[in-house]
């Protein structure tokens, strides 16, 4: 989920990175025209699913960068845009493995390709399956262009090498998390409450907050201290990030989420919340409503009622709070500029304390 509250000061060069993105996509699109009309859409498809957002993560870097006395300022848009494509390229393939057809209240681009298919009257089977399709090819296409965009950095090969490496290590350690997010919504494998806290960690804290922090750190060659300083915040603030999302996703109001407060308990997700209150609970009640895919309004708000009663809500709330001061822990250090520690301190309350 993205949230609507900016996590971080933004940066006057979040501009730059939105109007490079638009070059990007122009240029993509000019020479995708060349290879067929189709193919022209699903670039058009992919560039409109880049939009909107408050484009946290490009934020992360370039703030950083720049309280760290980094000055290319070019360098560092460019692998802020990096993470934008990498962002944009996950949340495409989580629609295909999720099986959603809206985004942020709006058809995406499975359910576009989707629907228009169907309205060109093949099959509903043929239509899912050309809008998965695109999808995943939208996404492939994303995740290259965001490793050539840090590939063609005028930098020292050693700082090259060093953000590849990162980024790579995004792919490697998200692609875990959601492996893990699936094998728990399915049953294939049941978790117990470490386990999600490390898919937590994996799927969304690492690519979200780590990994931007750590590039911004290492564009600006900080201190081995700095980089993993800043990761170490970014790893518990992700996860107390994610924990808020986990209640939003439930107890959210749907207007100021631009999410449906009942489609996380449709999807089974295995969210740190429902792991606690289904080990808490001593009856099967929460676990059979949460087998049907066709939950209610009714069954969603007995659902809640359960997990409050539980205590799960509660449990998770003090947890948000654990990781929001084990992330202040980690900057509460010499390595870590004043000015940086004040930027993150403000991060940590608003990825913790947020309605949306």
């Amino acid at each position: 989920m993205t949230p609507r509250v900016s996590l971080f000061t933004a940066s006057v060069h979040v501009t730059e990175v939105t109007t490079r993105l638009a070059d990007f996509f122009d240029a993509k699109e000019l020479r995708a025209a060349t290879l067929g009309g189709q193919y022209a859409e699903l670039w058009a498809a992919a560039r409109h699913s880049s939009e909107g957002g408050k484009k946290f993560r490009p934020a992360l870097v370039l703030n950083t960068y720049a309280a760290l006395g980094g000055d290319s300022q070019d360098d560092a848009v460019a692998v802020a845009m990096a993470f934008e494509l990498l962002h944009t390229a996950f949340l495409l393939h989580d629609d295909v493995i999720d099986g959603d057809t809206m985004r942020r209240g709006h058809p995406n681009l499975l359910g576009t390709f989707s629907a228009q298919a169907s309205a060109r009257g093949v099959s509903a089977r043929s239509a899912a399956t050309w809008g998965e399709a695109s999808a995943i090819l939208a996404g492939d296409l994303l995740i290259q262009a965001a490793q050539a965009q840090v590939a063609r950095l005028g930098v020292g090969e050693h700082k090259r090498l060093a953000l590849l490496d990162l980024l790579e290590e995004c792919l490697f350690v998200t692609a875990a998390g959601e492996l893990a997010d699936v094998a728990f919504s399915t049953s294939v494998q049941i978790p117990v409450l470490s386990d999600v806290v490390s898919m937590t960690q994996w799927k969304t804290a690492h690519y979200s907050f780590q990994a931007p922090l750590q590039a911004g750190a290492i564009l600006a060659d900080a201190s081995a201290d700095t980089v993993r300083g800043l990761s170490e915040f970014g790893r518990n603030v992700g996860i107390a990030f994610q924990l808020r999302d986990d209640i939003l996703g439930v107890f959210g109001v749907e207007d100021e989420t631009g999410k449906s407060s009942t489609s996380d308990l449709r999807e089974g997700k295995m969210t740190l919340l429902m792991c606690y209150a289904l080990q808490r609970s001593d009856t099967d009640e929460l676990a059979s409503i949460l087998a049907h895919s066709d939950i209610t309004a009714a069954d969603a708000t007995r659902v809640r009622q359960l997990l409050e009663t539980s205590g799960a809500r509660d449990f998770i709330e003090a947890l948000i709070t654990d990781y929001a001061q084990l992330a202040m822990a980690a900057i509460d250090s010499p390595a870590i500029p004043a000015g940086l520690r004040r930027q993150l301190e403000e991060v940590a309350r608003k990825a913790c304390d947020r309605a949306a």
